[in-house]
């Protein structure tokens, strides 16, 4: 399974921005497919997800704000990102989680910077 990111970048605070990622190789399903995303000197966390059952899982800091969404036939998912803080800026990673092989997946990632 191979993870291809694109979107991030620079934007003001209150701005937005929209991440994408598609996914290549054995994958059946994008249940278990999102983002994480990772500050320095702080620990990568999950940002929104499709959990197992299909249904998206947003973390409490972005509910309200980022959307995300999915292509089932193109095996992508899209993060809407809007109304952006300072404290959003953080390399974010597209992730997928294989609940049958229990295995995880990770894209390169692509760094979201929202100045104040």
């Amino acid at each position: 399974v191979q993870l291809q990111a694109s979107g991030g970048g620079l934007v003001q605070s209150g701005g937005s921005l929209r991440l994408s990622c598609s996914a290549s190789g054995s994958i059946s399903s994008i249940n278990g497919m999102g983002w994480y995303r990772q500050a320095p000197g702080k620990l990568r966390e999950v940002v929104a997800r499709f959990i197992s059952d299909g249904s998206p899982y947003y973390r409490d800091s972005v509910k309200d704000r980022f959307t995300i969404s999915r292509e089932d036939a193109k095996k992508a998912v899209h993060l809407q990102m809007n109304s952006l803080r300072p404290e959003d800026t953080a390399t974010y990673y597209c992730n997928y989680y294989d609940y049958a092989g229990k295995t995880d997946y990770w894209g390169r990632g692509t760094q979201v910077t929202v100045s104040s």
